[in-house]
């Protein structure tokens, strides 16, 4: 039988497998030309480790099954000639040449692309618009419930889940059988099959060899292959919460210092701790005080209002956003997931140029935020680039400090000559002085400011003084030490060793009922 009817799909006809679909259903009937521009752009893409390059080539092999169990209805051939356009042209795109094959050949574009079929259209080529099956049940909304942080998938592994708050989260395993590799590949299909049809709300951060990073609505989605990865491996994270400034429940003297004084922020935390929530609520709370609030993210995983405008920073050097910045002239720049060098300059930069700016770190201590500055800008110019440190641990805000410059002599040092500027790092509450930063010879040191010691108390005093007439009348007034730890009510004796076991038997009960009679407990230990 003649096979008249002519089919030529285009790159996403391929990749969302409704061509291969079609074929098997026996919606189809007559040839399929596919232009081998097609394939060798999948080929190129594969040897670069791209996910899309793998996946294409799965496609068209799944094709060439599904056509060959059909010879009598369909046949499968491939085309070397260059269409009249591109004779000309070096880098062929694989979706041009299509269009121009249908073209020449009276053929049918076979795309699931609007755009590649509008044009089509534009040109006078007959088109089969199929659009991507949308009955299935996107993965990632099954794996995903009100409660769950973020989903692990690995193939040859089990499927896990984060479910819970920041802080307060479970590892729950998803089903007992391991995940296969065909599984991933058909979850890594659906994935760009969404980034494809849904334009406004997903898009691909970053592509690489073997990493691809996806924003598909409210998920963030990190996919790794080989080489990158020792197997397909797929983590999505979805935010559980989405917070108003107002539900922190912060102090009003912290409030205050957000409207009116803080213009150089920095929220830290360890990863999973709430940072981008609360900077989230932080945007939002500037927006709705009138302010113009932009963003630069990697990716752009924030949900703000469609007034602030969120820049991607794998889209652009860090020098055109510098110029972005300033030309469009934002009240507060918030920078989510400050990592490298580059990233901290910028920041430094847009900061003293006059631009807010609130950066977000992961730290795993307050102070450990602001020593990501040291070394990469003057330690005299961080209070003029950061004045105020939040720290988010389990969702809340559990400590802010503020910064300032002061000259004086730093602490734990004495002579008068070795006054110096020194960086004094704040508790905001409280006012306390916690940590000191400053330069001593050629290195900078971080030095955290011990508190007073409390006044031993008359208890305290009464107890270790019958303690040492008791070991004085045992031992002399030599070869023991005594420690009093109040709070958790122990007094420790160290005694030489070879006192040691005199004190162990008899003269041990002694002084036990010495210690409980002032409410503590005897801890005797060797000091060799």
């Amino acid at each position: 039988m003649a096979l008249q009817e002519v089919y030529i799909p285009d790159t996403s006809a391929i990749l969302s497998g409704v061509l291969r679909e079609a074929v098997a259903e026996g919606k189809l009937a007559g040839r399929i030309i596919i232009h081998v521009s097609l394939l060798n752009y999948f080929e190129e893409l594969a040897r670069k480790g791209a996910s899309s390059g793998l996946s294409g080539l799965k496609e068209l092999g799944l094709l060439r099954e599904a056509v060959d169990s059909l010879q009598e209805v369909v046949e499968l051939e491939y085309s070397y000639d260059l269409p009249q356009g591109l004779r000309a042209s070096r880098d062929l795109n694989p979706d041009i040449a299509a269009r121009l094959l249908a073209f020449e050949n009276g053929g049918t574009l076979v795309t699931c692309d609007d755009v590649s079929a509008k044009a089509a259209v534009a040109m006078g080529v007959k088109v089969l618009h199929l659009p991507s099956s949308r009955a299935e049940k996107f993965f990632l909304d099954v794996l995903f419930d009100n409660d769950t942080m973020s989903v692990h998938l690995k193939e040859g592994a089990k499927p896990y889940a984060k479910r819970g708050l920041p802080g307060k989260w479970v590892f729950v395993e998803l089903r007992d059988e391991p995940l296969s590799r065909e599984e991933l590949e058909d979850y890594v299909r659906q994935i760009f099959e969404r980034v494809r049809n849904e334009s406004q709300s997903a898009f691909v951060e970053y592509e690489g060899t073997g990493v691809v990073i996806v924003q598909l609505d409210t998920y963030r989605i990190v996919i790794t292959k080989p080489p990158f990865s020792d197997g397909i491996e797929i983590t999505a994270v979805r935010p559980v919460a989405r917070l108003r400034l107002e539900d922190y429940n912060l102090p009003r003297k912290l409030v205050e210092r957000l409207e009116k004084q803080a213009e150089g922020i920095l929220i830290a935390g360890a990863p999973g701790m709430g940072k981008t929530t609360f900077a989230q609520a932080l945007a939002e709370y500037y927006y709705r005080k009138g302010k113009v609030v932009k963003t630069i993210e990697s990716p752009r995983d924030m949900h703000l209002p469609v007034e602030i405008t969120q820049y991607s920073k794998n889209y652009a050097t860090s020098e055109e956003i510098h110029d972005v910045l300033l030309l469009s002239r934002p009240d507060y720049t918030f920078f989510d997931e400050m990592r490298d060098t580059r990233d901290f300059q910028l920041y430094a930069d847009l900061r003293l140029a006059g631009v807010g700016m609130v950066g977000v770190v992961h730290a795993t201590s307050p102070i450990d935020a602001v020593q990501r500055f040291i070394g990469r800008v003057e330690l005299g110019m961080i209070p003029s680039i950061v004045d105020t440190v939040i720290y988010i641990k389990n969702g809340q805000v559990e400590k802010v400090y503020s910064l300032e410059t002061t000259v004086k002599i730093p602490h734990g040092l004495k002579e008068e000559d070795l006054a110096r500027p020194v960086v004094v790092v704040r508790d905001f509450m409280t006012g306390d002085p916690e940590y000191e930063l400053y330069v001593f010879g050629e290195r900078t040191f971080v030095v955290p400011i011990k508190k007073a010691a409390t006044r031993v108390s008359m208890e305290e005093y009464k107890m270790k003084s019958a303690m040492e007439r008791a070991l004085y009348k045992m031992l002399g007034d030599d070869g023991y030490q005594i420690t009093v730890d109040p709070s958790s009510s122990i007094v420790i004796i160290q005694v030489s060793a070879e006192y040691y076991n005199y004190l162990a038997g008899k003269p041990r009960r002694k002084l036990e009922r010495i210690a409980r009679r002032y409410g503590y407990e005897l801890e005797l230990k060797p000091s060799f």
